[in-house]
């Protein structure tokens, strides 16, 4: 890390703190040429793991692009969809660890997009949960219903 005072190229860290809910890293600096001190906020990165065993970084942008196919015809805004990519990455993010599973994600996608839009819901979670029949479409919207009698 370069020193913004003189310009060194080495420094080492004196404290370390996770801010922003996990999703970032400040680090408060010392130059070891000019003794200068200073911070830093570095984003915490969050791996995706998927299928075949490639990973990448995590994509709220993927996660907004994936609902609104399933939202497609509905009266769901841009901005709904950005707060749930959000509540979806903070929910991943909460488990601890750099690294998640593909699958995770979808998972941390149902709930919030069954509050936000039961039809987007059941699309989603046709192609999510690889949905045969319209047996499964059933099975799921009685699932939908008891939740909804427990949560009243």
């Amino acid at each position: 890390m370069y020193c913004p005072f003189c310009h060194h190229d080495s420094s080492r860290v004196i404290d370390s703190r996770v801010i922003d809910a996990g999703a970032a890293i400040r680090r408060r600096r010392e130059c070891t040429n000019c003794e200068g001190r200073f911070t830093t906020v570095e984003k915490a990165v969050l791996l995706v793991i998927k299928r075949n065993g490639v990973t990448e970084p995590f994509s709220r942008e993927k996660v907004i692009v994936g609902v609104r196919r399933a939202c497609q015809g509905r009266d769901v805004s841009d901005d709904a969809l950005k707060r749930l990519a959000q509540e979806v990455e903070e929910a991943v993010r909460s488990h601890g660890s750099s690294q998640v599973q593909a699958n995770d994600i979808g998972l941390a996608i149902l709930e919030p997009l069954r509050e936000l839009d039961e039809v987007a819901y059941l699309r989603f979670a046709s192609v999510y949960k690889s949905f045969e029949s319209a047996d499964d479409f059933e099975s799921e919207i009685r699932l939908m219903r008891r939740r909804a009698r427990q949560s009243s």
